[in-house]
């Protein structure tokens, strides 16, 4: 029955996490939002106090629950793992092993250092949700880079996934890793009967952690992610799923007074191992030109070079922003207007960055700060968004048609939301040119996007280092 029930809870939230990535409207935020709030890696990035603590407690009372069940990475991790059990003669094909403490926590000392020092890209490509999102938002926005990193991401998960289960949740996982630290002192887990075991070895063999030593009738608590295979599995009823705080069974008391019970020495000695090495591909798309009425070629924009990147509406600041964001790809996915891009530089590399070529940040659009899980973006109204300020327009006049072709225009100045733009004269007798109120421009690049200057356009946005609100 308990994993009956564990099936169901996680079918629900990986169904809802995977369609709300998939969804171009929004609309199924609205009703399954809840679920990315949950992620823990965002919630800790965005200081959310109440999802720490609710974890926390979870993994305390019940196991590591959360890889199980809400963890959309973990849950992934399980259907090609079953897939993959279904084949003839692989039904029972886990084997016991042991931790792998250099490199288990050897990764997470890493990862914490990582994020103690702002190395984004090591966080963002060991982050679970994270390398979720981007498998999704890879299907969805098949950009060459995001292309090759979720497949990459993928085909590692679904290796391990497939051969060994559990892998990398236990042994490269950070999250994984941070839960087990509360997890092996767990009130409720499987608890070993050692009078009913026959030592038949089905348990070790459909646990999918690799966490049960029948021969020693031991389950490491630190890796059991409580999916209850074994309990359902036990013909012998020598499993039970029961409170079990400070107790140990007949067999493990002995191992535990040899160590000193209570000690646990892979939490004593870290050691820090092999560091990741992190390869970006930075390949750029070609875009096929476009044809208009099947004579002129209409070029393809072309991103300026910028001063400072542009962060979303409701960031704080561009450090700010890349210090919580996880590169989960929500918002990327959920941009309507597609000028929210993953990051091929190491410094940032896949999280999102803003980028006119193709739309702007229209003013009425808020879906960003509402989806985002880690804080990174604060939640804006409409109103609120009209008076924040990421960036400011500026012109490059010999871009500009007024200057080389000689033709009025006012393209810019037309659709400015904020009417931070006119234009003026410049020279008597030739047509006129835009001027920016820098003190009336937020920065949502509706200028840069109309401007018809190709490749690059003539009038540009150049990030704010820190936002400001009137």
């Amino acid at each position: 029955m308990l994993r009956k029930i564990r099936i169901i809870l996680a079918a629900v939230f990986f169904i809802a996490i995977t369609v709300m990535f998939l969804d171009p409207t929004g609309s199924v935020y609205k009703f399954f939002g809840w679920t990315a709030k949950l992620q823990f890696l965002p919630a800790v990035m965005g200081l959310n106090l109440v999802v720490i603590i609710i974890t926390v407690i979870a993994a305390l009372l019940f196991g590591r629950v959360y890889c199980s069940v809400i963890c959309p990475l973990g849950v992934l991790q399980d259907v090609i793992s079953n897939i993959s059990g279904r084949r003839k003669g692989k039904k029972n094909r886990f084997t016991s092993s042991k931790e792998i403490k250099w490199l288990r926590y050897g990764v997470w000392v890493l990862f914490v250092a990582a994020i103690i020092f702002g190395v984004n890209a090591f966080v963002t490509i060991l982050a679970p949700y994270s390398a979720y999102g981007r498998i999704i938002n890879g299907m969805k926005h098949p950009a060459i880079p995001t292309v090759i990193v979720a497949a990459v991401t993928l085909v590692v998960v679904a290796i391990l996934s497939w051969k060994n289960g559990r892998t990398y949740c236990n042994t490269i996982c950070p999250v994984g890793t941070t839960l087990s630290f509360f997890s092996r002192f767990a009130m409720f887990r499987p608890v070993i009967d050692t009078e009913k075991c026959k030592d038949c070895k089905v348990c070790e063999k459909r646990c999918k952690a690799s966490c049960i030593d029948i021969a020693a009738h031991k389950v490491d608590y630190s890796r059991c992610v409580a999916c209850f295979n074994c309990i359902d599995n036990c013909k012998f009823d020598a499993l039970h799923y029961r409170f079990a705080w400070g107790k140990c069974s007949k067999a493990e008391a002995p191992a535990k007074a040899a160590e000193g019970e209570g000690t646990d020495t892979g939490r004593r000695a870290f050691m820090a191992g092999t560091a990741l090495a992190i390869g970006a591909a930075a390949l750029k798309a070609q875009e096929v030109p476009k044809r208009d009425g099947g004579f002129a070629e209409i070029l393809p924009k072309v991103s300026p070079e910028r001063t400072e990147l542009i962060t979303p509406f409701g960031s704080k600041s561009v450090k700010d922003f890349y210090n919580r964001c996880t590169a989960c790809q929500l918002c990327v996915s959920q941009c309507p207007n597609h000028i929210l891009k993953p990051s091929t530089d190491l410094n940032h590399f896949m999280q999102p960055y803003m980028t006119y070529e193709n739309g702007y940040c229209r003013p009425e659009c808020t879906i960003c700060s509402q989806v985002c899980p880690a804080g990174a973006i604060e939640p804006l109204t409409k109103e609120e968004k009209t008076s924040f300020h990421i960036g400011v327009a500026v012109l490059d006049r010999r871009l500009c048609v007024a200057h080389t072709d000689r033709i009025d225009c006012g393209n810019c100045a037309r659709h400015c939301p904020t009417g931070a733009i006119t234009m003026v004269t410049h020279h008597e007798g030739l047509p006129l040119i835009p001027a920016v109120d820098e003190a009336k421009c937020i920065g949502c690049g509706a200028c840069e996007n109309l401007c018809p200057a190709r490749p690059i356009s003539a009038i540009h946005v150049n990030g704010l280092s820190v936002h400001k609100q009137d």
